[in-house]
């Protein structure tokens, strides 16, 4: 397979990788993908796992959530880390605290030993993202085996969604709880033993100290903002969660301020004057917002509203795996004879319609337009994703690499929080508009509340009541939330054409991937390279 790719890769401007390069993606690439089911899986474990610790609800939120809250956190000072003191050393000493971590979780004996666990699984997650994206940056110089190295990396963990439910269901069934935890060790182990020899070193030997106080502020600024975003998706609009984001906004601001006045940054916030960049990056956040956040409300549609089991929910799913995965590996062949910005202001308007479809499914008949239109809506998102990160990773200096590839990530965490967040809110205000004065008479006051309240509540308060009077219930419950779906499917198609339009034109100026003949029809700004890096990356883009 690597001799295939290797052979038929075109071109480009840079130094082109051999077979060790792409055995050393396979290296990078296998641990992506078990990382990406472990996660998927730990959705099923958690009804297990909580009632043989005992774990109480509030234990169960912070064993989902601390693994995210850890991950988003040290995105930033990780990726910075690495470019100091070595990217493939960062990757290998992740990799071992991810092992040891992952069989800590495995036979954890309280919710208390299990949280801490997930929170160090975290901190060790932090560093396999950024600085597997920035070795593969390093490896691959050429710009079109760079961006499909990114593709087939992004398809190892885009697989993890498909295969996870199915792995983890067999291993529940056959196994306890704890074994789901054990499936990434064996690639951290792979990593540790072929990562040496495979994977080149890099690090920027002219980079300072790492600043504490930078790091400190970057948590303080991260973790309360994904903690409220999380929470006001969760609960509604609560004191605790406001006050939390404000505060993480208000470090935010201190941290900006400190980064400038630094010789040696955390963050370099001159990264930003990139055009490229800082267009590559607004557009990953913003489509991960609008198109992200309407999974959710599909996976409770496909299970509450139609009644599917868990199971056959993610069956139905796996059409919008197999179009994410097409789209992902052709988006950087079609990039070699199209302009970057054609292509991802094409792909976001293909999913514009995959979300207008949705927008018209109904609670009784609207089975195959959701399956169709989330298929569509993925479809669409292949070049955003793939072309999106290889213009961040790929228009910044080579010592840059690490912090590029840790706000990649960071901008995808903070789409997705936030697309969860007001646009959950958004369907959730919908809901309750709808079915407040839905509820039959006769249902008791306290299941009239839950009913109210979630789609899923109502469900459980159906459950309790007699068969017809159930029935009635479920019925506006369930066409209060389609109509939330179908509202926050309206307004994110909306905005995701914006979105389209202003990455056309602020990425126009990106060449085809390789290019490097003058384009007569442009002018000096329309004909920067999409691998122009450092200072004249700079003035190309500005």
């Amino acid at each position: 397979m690597a001799q295939n790719i290797a052979e038929h890769t075109a071109s480009g401007s840079g130094p082109r990788a051999g077979h060790r390069e792409w055995v050393g993606l396979a290296v990078l690439a296998l641990p992506t993908l078990l990382i990406s089911i472990d996660v998927f899986v730990m959705l099923l474990a958690l009804p297990h796992l909580s009632t043989d610790l005992g774990a109480n609800s509030t234990q169960q939120l912070w064993i989902m959530d601390i693994y995210g809250f850890m991950i988003a956190g040290f995105l930033v000072t990780m990726g910075t880390l690495g470019d100091r003191i070595g990217r493939r050393r960062l990757l290998l000493a992740g990799a071992a605290a991810f092992g040891i971590a992952s069989v800590a979780a495995a036979y954890s004996t309280s919710p208390e030993m299990l949280i801490g666990a997930r929170a160090l699984l975290g901190i060790a997650g932090a560093t396999l993202a950024p600085s597997t994206l920035a070795l593969i940056t390093n490896m691959f110089r050429d710009p079109r085996q760079r961006a499909l190295a990114i593709s087939v990396w992004m398809v190892c963990f885009m697989s993890g969604a498909a295969i996870g439910p199915l792995v983890g269901g067999v291993m529940l069934d056959e196994f306890w709880w704890g074994s789901v935890f054990l499936l990434g060790v064996p690639a951290m182990v792979l990593l540790l033993v072929l990562g040496p020899v495979l994977l080149p070193e890099y690090r920027d030997a002219q980079a300072g100290r790492l600043d504490l106080a930078s790091v400190l502020l970057s948590l303080a600024a991260i973790l309360p903002v994904i903690y409220g975003l999380k929470e006001l998706a969760r609960g509604g609009w609560q004191p605790l969660p406001v006050v939390a984001a404000v505060t993480g906004v208000a470090f935010g601001v201190a941290f900006a301020h400190r980064q400038r006045r630094l010789t040696d940054p955390l963050l370099d916030l001159k990264l930003f004057t990139n055009r490229a960049f800082s267009t590559a990056l607004g557009t990953m956040m913003l489509g991960t917002l609008l198109m992200g956040a309407i999974m959710l409300f599909i996976t409770q549609y496909l299970q509450l509203v139609q009644g599917l089991s868990p199971l056959r929910a993610g069956l139905w799913m796996l059409p919008a795996v197999v179009c994410s995965i097409i789209s992902v590996l052709a988006a950087p062949v079609l990039a070699r004879r199209f302009r970057p910005a054609r292509l991802i202001g094409a792909g976001l308007s293909i999913s514009v319609v995959g979300l207008l479809l949705i927008s018209q499914a109904g609670a009784v008949t609207g089975l195959a337009a959701v399956v169709v239109g989330f298929a569509v809506i993925n479809l669409g998102g292949g070049p955003m994703v793939t072309l999106s990160t290889d213009l961040v990773v790929g228009s910044v200096p080579p010592e840059k690499a690490g912090s590029a590839a840790a706000m990649n990530e960071t901008s995808g965490e903070f789409g997705f929080a936030l697309g969860i967040a007001a646009l959950g809110s958004l369907g959730t205000a919908v809901y309750r508009n709808e079915i407040t004065d839905a509820v039959p008479a006769g249902v008791p006051a306290q299941a009239a509340e839950s009913a109210r309240d979630t789609l899923a509540g109502a469900v459980a308060a159906a459950d309790g009541l007699p068969g017809d009077l159930g029935a009635a219930l479920l019925a506006p419950a369930r066409q209060a939330f389609t109509s939330g779906m179908q509202a926050t499917a309206a307004i994110s198609a909306a905005l995701l054409a914006v979105v389209a339009v202003v990455a056309v034109v602020l990425l126009r100026h990106v060449r085809p991937l390789g290019e490097t003949r003058p384009d007569p029809a442009g002018d000096a700004a329309d004909t920067a390279p999409a691998e122009t890096a450092g200072a004249e990356a700079v003035e190309a883009a500005v």
